[in-house]
């Protein structure tokens, strides 16, 4: 039987398409695509099937619908399958192909690399082809997502730091002790787990101590290292650990083999890896600054199973955090997706993954983070994970006593999980299943589909080796290159001396004034060197000789003041503190107008100058009475009223505006998320408004059909009865019997027969424009589904701009006072000579 070729697919939104549905009786691939509710992930899945059965490239096709719907994932990939999802080749062209050819296999096959690229590039076409992929879909793939693969442990992908899992949570330790504490359990085990200690984290002392010191320095909201782990442990910060001080619980001696194994882990020269590159932040890892969704590959292959464990279990309890922060959705927000998690949620053993692993099963559906995992047989998995499970592909298992084992523990899961499989024949349909043949049983669906899985997008070349991840992560490792300072910044000895001359002017002390007259200091925030670098970007100047620097001060009227603005349609109440420096040669309300904002707020103000400032410039003549001084502070007022306003990014549709405090990146995850459930929700309020209409025509249609198969009946029974009619005519005409009773009858038959004809024809004209009725309406409803497409594709580009202004009455000037701004007075020799420049010592916004 020819094989079918599928359309083009039609984009549903949050639907992921998966394949086709396939009738295993016949081996035939049916023109049914398959959509997978994206929600419905939210309850989680899991993929079983033995090697070769198409678990990887299903999973990859899973991983690139999420893409495509700008859902972010975090993908734990033991083996290095999943690195293939960066072989994106929209082009198709066989020197896209060539670098990641395996040249074995060309040998095998009897062709050379170049060869061999060639047919796959062509196998790759006409696979796509085969399933209505176009190039463009592949090109929007790429655009949709940022991939990026992390090497824990080692540099060739980007490595990971792990000492960022040490820092204290961002979570009130009295609202969230349950989770911080569960964090704290599974950091100890899998530290000790590190070091080759084997400890209960419920009894074992180890994990008891480690736990008491990582709960003393995060009640205090202080960020631990393993320098401090260390001495911690050989000095502990508590006294007492439970009813015994700490001493008769844990001895000194004894405390010192521990920190010594820790020690020796972190002078290995292999750890140093552990401790540079990118810090091991979740919300990083789902979201690049701008807010563009992360697929973030955690690559495991090169690390030995204890390494491995350690840092999977780091993984999970920052990703279970991460996701009890966050607030209750029913869309996917993102997913985690576990490849091969054979030993890291057993069913019998309790290694550290496996707490935070079920944790996460059995919480994060709430807050619209969807768990998939992978194994070669379910029995690897715990049953309380399972249960929780309401996604389950099904592909071609091993042998015969291997099924029976799989059946019993699927049957089970998934009663308990909700589904209706009872009626089944669940054995009879796996034993048939074959290559990418799968069996998609979803709790949230009324019926199993056997399915064929689609055409990856990606390449699917296997396996990936750190020479490879290397070789693909090298432009992005050069692109995030720190920036290193100018090596042509010359800084002698003379530099570091204080110069013992005082600038033309300036004195060693501040001027004596009457006490009335309040004197504040702008706290020092840049030191000489930055100061030196900023000038030289800025200034686009050539790097120069310095032979000496001094920190002066010159004076300027501070004004501080607080702004409330008030909204109470939004709840908005905010009230602004702000600092501003003018210059007091500058007269009334023209000095504000060209006033600097300061980036230290009021309390941050001294009393008392930096001990490295001992010059002075002299104060002006506007600056020596109180009475001059308070002249500053009506015109503050009134400047502050008619232009300090308070900006909202406002979300016209979902009236969402960004809160204050909250960044750019936070607020446009936040949309996006608000922007996916509205979305959802207007879909389906669209999809119930046409099922009604679509239902009363597929119940005309079907009513129609049938007086048709009735009409048709008919139509043959007259025609049967008017040959009947016509032939006791005939025979009558040879015999000699002439009646016009039988011509009479005759007519009368044709009448009937003709009358049965146009009753079909009037059927077939009824079914046709039902048909073309409910085309009609379907294609609105296509055409409406477009718009809401369009409407929710970038809401970030609907944002517009509302200003706040304060009442007159929600102004209010704290004082104003002298101020004194601090300066790095650098001389510098050039081709003139030297010269002195004055670069600012304190930071403005």
């Amino acid at each position: 039987m020819p094989q079918i070729h599928m359309q083009a697919p039609e984009e549903k939104l949050g639907s992921f398409y998966l394949g086709a549905e396939y009738d295993l009786s016949s081996g035939v691939r049916l023109e049914k695509p398959v959509h997978y509710d994206a929600r419905d992930l939210t309850t989680h899945a899991v993929c079983v099937g033995m090697t070769g059965s198409g678990k990887t490239g299903l999973c990859v096709g899973l991983l690139e619908e999420a893409a495509l719907d700008r859902v972010p994932v975090i993908l734990i990939d033991p083996k290095g399958d999943m690195t293939n999802l960066l072989l994106q080749f929209p082009d198709l062209l066989p020197e896209d192909f060539l670098p990641w050819i395996n040249e074995d296999d060309a040998r095998r096959k009897g062709k050379s690399a170049e060869e061999l690229a060639s047919s796959t590039a062509m196998q790759w076409k006409k696979g796509l082809a085969d399933w209505g992929i176009t190039s463009d879909r592949i090109r929007q793939l790429g655009e949709s997502a940022e991939y990026t693969i992390y090497t824990p442990g080692s540099d060739a992908g980007i490595p990971v730091s792990i000492l960022g899992s040490l820092a204290a949570p961002h979570l009130d330790f009295e609202e969230h002790a349950e989770t911080i504490r569960e964090r704290i359990s599974g950091t100890a085990s899998a530290l000790l787990g590190l070091a080759g200690i084997k400890a209960d984290p419920a009894r074992s002392r180890e994990s008891i101590l480690l736990a008491a010191i990582f709960e003393h320095f995060w009640k205090q909201g202080k960020d631990l290292d393993l320098a401090l782990l260390i001495t911690s442990i050989q000095a502990p910060p508590v006294r007492q650990v439970g009813v015994f001080d700490v001493d008769t619980f844990y001895p000194e001696k004894e405390r010192f083999e521990l920190a010594m194994a820790f020690n020796n882990l972190i002078a290995s020269p292999s750890f140093q890896s552990w401790l540079s590159g990118d810090p091991l932040d979740i919300d990083l890892m789902l979201y690049m600054a701008d807010g563009k969704p992360r697929h973030s590959i955690f690559y495991l292959a090169h690390l030995p199973e204890s390494e491995r464990m350690f840092f999977v279990t780091l993984l999970l309890e920052n990703l279970l955090t991460w996701t009890r922060a966050q607030s209750g959705t029913s869309s996917l927000r993102a997913m985690l997706y576990f490849d091969e998690v054979f030993g890291y949620l057993p069913p019998v053993a309790e290694p550290p993954s496996k707490r935070p692993l079920l944790t996460l099963l059995k919480q994060a559906r709430a807050f619209g983070v969807g768990c998939v995992l992978v194994t070669q047989n379910p029995v690897d998995l715990d049953y309380k994970g399972l249960t929780n499970t309401g996604t389950w592909f099904i592909g071609r298992l091993q042998a015969e006593r291997d099924k029976q084992r799989v059946l019993e523990g699927l049957k089970s899961a998934i009663a308990e999980a909700g589904g209706a499989g009872g009626s089944v024949d669940y054995d009879s349909i796996i034993s048939k299943l074959g290559n990418r043949i799968f069996l998609l049983h979803n709790v949230h669906e009324d019926r199993p589909v056997i399915f064929q899985t689609r055409w990856a997008m990606s390449f699917l070349s296997g396996p990936m080796t750190r020479p490879q991840i290397k070789k693909l992560m090298a432009s992005r490792k050069s692109a995030e290159q720190p920036r290193s300072a100018p090596a042509a910044v010359s800084i002698p000895d003379a530099f570091e001396r204080e110069r013992s001359s005082l600038p033309v002017g300036f004195t060693a002390t501040t001027p004596g004034l009457d006490p009335s007259l309040k004197q504040l200091f702008v706290p020092v925030a840049i030191d000489v060197e930055d100061a030196l670098e900023r000038h030289i970007s800025q200034s686009a100047v050539k790097p120069f000789p310095i032979s000496e620097r001094q920190l002066v001060y010159e004076p300027m009227v501070i004004g501080s003041a607080s702004v409330m603005f008030t909204d109470r349609k939004r709840n908005i109440n905010e009230n602004i503190p702000l600092v501003f420096a003018c210059d007091p040669l500058i007269p009334g309300s023209s000095a504000w107008q060209k006033s600097e904002s300061l980036a230290a707020s009021q309390e941050y103000l001294e009393e008392r100058p930096d001990e490295r400032g001992r010059a002075f410039a002299p104060l002006p003549e506007t600056l020596t009475t109180s009475r001059k001084l308070a002249a500053f502070s009506q015109p503050l007022a009134d400047w502050l009223y008619y232009n300090c306003r308070f900006k909202l990014s406002v979300h016209p549709g979902t009236g969402l505006f960004r809160q204050s405090g909250e960044s750019e990146r936070d607020f446009a995850i936040r949309l996006q998320q608000a922007a996916r459930e509205t979305r959802d929700s207007e879909v389906d309020a669209l999809e119930k408004k046409f099922a009604t209409q679509l239902e009363r025509l597929a119940e005309k249609i079907n009513k129609e059909e049938r007086e048709l198969a009735q009409d048709e009946v008919e139509h043959q029974n007259r025609k049967a009865s008017e040959l009947v009619g016509l032939g006791e005519s005939v025979l009558g005409f040879f015999l000699g019997r002439k009646s016009t009773r039988s011509i009479g009858s005759a007519l009368t038959r044709r009448r009937m027969t003709a009358n049965a004809k146009a009753d079909i024809e009037e059927s077939l004209e009824t079914i046709e424009a039902l048909l073309k009725e409910r085309e009609k309406i379907g294609n609105e409803m296509k055409g409406l589904a477009h718009e809401i497409t369009m409407k929710w594709e970038h809401p970030e580009a609907q944002l517009v701009i509302e200003e706040l202004a304060p009442r007159r009455s929600d102004v209010t000037v704290h004082f104003v006072a002298i101020g004194w701004l601090p300066f790095w007075r650098v001389a510098i020799t050039g081709e003139k000579g030297e010269t002195n420049i004055a670069l600012p010592a304190y930071k403005a916004i």
